[in-house]
């Protein structure tokens, strides 16, 4: 390759980089001008006679330590943010996944049984309004350990929304493919992957996607009740104890990225999955 032809590829290299850049500015400047802002007002804010809140100058100078060194491990409970948020995305997984399983599975027999739909319905809309705190002190009773107990939590406030929406997708399927699938003479097992599942996706993914926001609330709640195992939830906890309000702020700048985070994850999981004509 000669000189020149190197000189074209970088700058045809440069001007797709820009081309990406001048694309995502849209995208990318009013949220960072929003959270300037907003970060400007709270300093303001701090500032004023009386104030107790650190502003946010304060939080990184009192927290410098937690920022820069997320990973160390003194054992226990003393542990850099990164284990303490990893802990607790091991407990939300375990319950969700639990959740996820129960909720379309019964979420499909309630959509496909009315006489289960009208046995049911009650049990479930009863239970789903009960907040996740109220479910702490029932399972710690209930299991003596705060382990199981925080994955009961997050499992039981988990389950309604997808449980809920998988049954609602299930009766919203078109009654022309149910006509086809009558025709065609379709088997149980054919009409399941084949109609039930693609049609009803839409409203499970949906269902998915709120109960994984719940389960990510779900077990700090449950983690701040709970006290002596490692997790964010108890991390603020334990700062609020301590009168360390700055790393209580931290802990909660963390638990927004991790929530938006898996709120993404959901959103590419989905395009991944789902259909471009079922959105």
């Amino acid at each position: 390759m000669t000189t020149l032809q190197r000189r074209a590829s970088i700058n045809g290299s440069e001007n797709v980089l820009v081309a990406r850049l001048k694309k995502l500015l849209p995208d990318i400047v009013p949220p960072l001008v929003a959270i300037a802002i907003f970060l400007l007002v709270w300093q303001i804010f701090s500032w004023t006679p009386g104030a107790t809140l650190p502003g946010p100058i304060q939080v990184v100078q009192d927290t410098w330590i937690l920022i820069g060194w997320p990973f160390y491990d003194r054992g226990g409970l003393d542990k850099g943010l990164f284990w303490q948020v990893l802990a607790s995305l091991q407990r939300v997984a375990i319950g969700y996944t639990l959740a996820a399983i129960v909720g379309i599975g019964l979420g499909i027999l309630v959509g496909t049984n009315k006489l289960m739909s009208k046995a049911l319905d009650p049990i479930f809309q009863f239970l789903r309004v009960i907040a996740p705190l109220a479910w702490v002190p029932i399972a710690l009773a209930a299991l003596r350990q705060n382990e199981p107990a925080a994955l009961f939590v997050i499992f039981i406030t988990a389950i309604w929304p997808i449980l809920i929406n998988t049954s609602v997708g299930v009766r919203q399927i078109p009654s022309d493919y149910n006509n086809v699938a009558k025709v065609l003479q379709l088997s149980k097992q054919e009409y399941f992957f084949n109609i039930l599942i693609p049609s009803a996706l839409p409203y499970i993914f949906t269902g998915l996607r709120i109960a994984l926001g719940l389960a990510w609330l779900a077990i700090i709640a449950a983690e701040i009740v709970m006290s002596g195992i490692v997790g964010i939830g108890f991390f603020i906890w334990d700062a609020y104890q301590n009168n360390n309000v700055s790393e209580v702020i931290l802990a909660v700048v963390y638990i927004g990225a991790v929530g938006l985070l898996l709120d993404k994850l959901m959103i590419w999981l989905e395009a991944k999955i789902l259909p471009q004509e079922q959105k």
